[in-house]
């Protein structure tokens, strides 16, 4: 069962990675040929977009991902579920679409790219990754797509060459989206069964996934909002502040990437975990969870603000300065949604606790809202960063506060000591380094983050850190 675990993680954040590697790979090109206004102008209309995309899948991915982990093997049961929520899925999607086509095709300021965007939203009606994440297949959302992000890349560098290419480089995204969801049905054959149209029960699922739709919607609010609210808030050169954070974001998100991505393969263990009342495993898991969340968490963030200064540069190309100070400003979040990812996603969810897990990203929605409407007409993108790390401060507060009875939270946290101990060292080396003068940033760089590196898995060795050394254990021995 651990074994299955450990391959699903690496498939799942070979996944996750994948969607966020594409424009990673293609930044230090676009960044250079679009400009940080371009690039603003297609996160802004993007963000407006997501919530066209969040209204018509209602909350259907994590919905539909624990209710097939609760049936992995019922094949009967599984194929209808499937069925019925693909089918509410659609009818909601038709009607997002729909509204769309009047607010933003129609009368929206960037047309052609909201027009382009069309396809984003009609792709999402054809995901099915969370049916695959349910059964724990995780290398099948893996495979196909390799493919289809390398096909996207190719076609960014063929076609986008100028500032004028935008609405290319928008394609080549869309396009990219929906190939890669259609993929995956090719698949299906292999696990569902024939049923009976009439024994299908479509509503039935609306009110469930409404109920995780709430705290998804709450989740946009300070994940999507705030590039559209720089848009419209900020006074000065509005489109290239959201072009700076937008692309700032980029890197915090790979990198708590790879620490969620164990949350999405968690969830559907620990669904069928507690559907067989073992309580002790689930302790066990959580354990594991918090101390995996540490292990990466410190290094990463500690990491990014030792090396944003000479990285920025690097990667971005001039005229990006701005996006170190956000990077230094917003690390912070690596941790806290790391953690809130374990109490959340691997706990909450799937032991049913919705309305624990609802207040708790509701209330951090609430708090990035205001501040954003207080802060960024102020002090823009600077505002919008601000209120993103106190609001998931908040909500990783909620969420311990919650559970509190539940789980010894002073236990949880206090698992970070070792961790902590380490970046800090790791952080003092890689910092320093920054300071050698040499004028190459390249050459300075690779040579913080391989000193770095060595330092803090170094002190954890000299500590005897126990998952560490656990996994260095395991990877012996085969």
């Amino acid at each position: 069962m651990k074994s299955k675990v450990a391959k699903n993680y690496i498939y799942n954040m070979a996944y996750q990675i994948l969607t966020l590697i594409t424009p990673l790979i293609t930044t230090p090109y676009v960044s250079r040929v679009l400009g940080a206004t371009q690039i603003g102008k297609y996160s802004y209309t993007q963000s407006i977009v997501m919530y066209f995309i969040l209204a018509g899948t209602i909350g259907i991915s994590v919905y539909g991902q624990r209710e097939i982990a609760y049936l992995q093997d019922e094949e009967e049961k599984r194929t209808r579920v499937f069925w019925e929520i693909n089918i509410l899925r659609a009818v909601t999607i038709i009607i997002a679409l729909a509204i769309y086509l009047v607010a933003c095709v129609m009368y929206g300021k960037y047309r052609l790219l909201y027009t382009i965007q069309i396809i984003d939203i009609i792709a999402n009606a054809f995901d099915i990754s969370w049916f695959f994440q349910g059964i724990e297949e995780f290398k099948r959302t893996v495979v196909r797509n390799t493919f289809v992000k390398l096909m996207c890349v190719t076609m960014i560098f063929v076609f986008v060459k100028k500032q004028e290419d935008l609405p290319m480089y928008v394609l080549c995204y869309s396009l990219s989206l929906i190939l890669g969801n259609v993929s995956l049905w090719f698949y299906l054959p292999g696990y569902l069964v024939k049923i009976k149209a009439s024994s299908m029960k479509v509503i039935r699922h609306l009110r469930p996934a409404v109920e995780l739709f709430i705290p998804q919607v709450a989740i946009q609010v300070y994940t999507v909002l705030d590039r559209t609210m720089i848009g419209k808030l900020a006074k000065a050169e509005a489109m290239t502040q959201v072009g700076y954070y937008d692309q700032s974001q980029k890197i915090v998100k790979l990198l708590i990437t790879i620490i969620t991505a164990l949350g999405t393969v968690m969830l559907p263990r620990m669904a069928n975990i507690y559907a067989k009342n073992d309580t002790k495993l689930l302790k066990e898991y959580m354990d594991k969870s918090f101390q995996y969340t540490y292990l990466l968490g410190f290094p990463l963030m500690l990491g990014l603000i030792a090396v944003s200064e000479r990285f920025v540069p690097v990667f971005y190309g001039k005229g990006y300065d701005m996006v170190a100070t956000i990077l230094v400003c917003i690390s912070p979040i690596i941790i806290f949604i790391g953690l809130s990812n374990v109490v959340g996603a691997q706990y909450q969810i799937p032991t049913n606790k919705h309305f624990d897990y609802t207040m708790s990203v509701v209330a951090g929605a609430i708090v990035n809202f205001i501040m954003n409407l207080i802060l960024i007409p102020h002090i823009g993108v600077m505002g919008a960063v601000t209120a993103t790390v106190v609001a998931e401060f908040v909500v990783l507060y909620v969420h311990f506060y919650c559970v509190r009875k539940e789980i010894n939270v002073k236990e949880s946290i206090m698992f970070c000591r070792k961790y902590l101990v380490a970046g800090i060292v790791m952080f003092a080396v890689a910092f320093a380094i920054s300071f050698v003068p040499v004028r190459n940033n390249i050459i300075v760089l690779i040579i913080q983050i391989a000193a770095g590196a060595v330092v803090y898995f170094g002190v954890l060795m000299l500590m005897k850190e126990e998952l560490l050394c656990m996994i260095i254990r395991k990877v012996l021995k085969k």
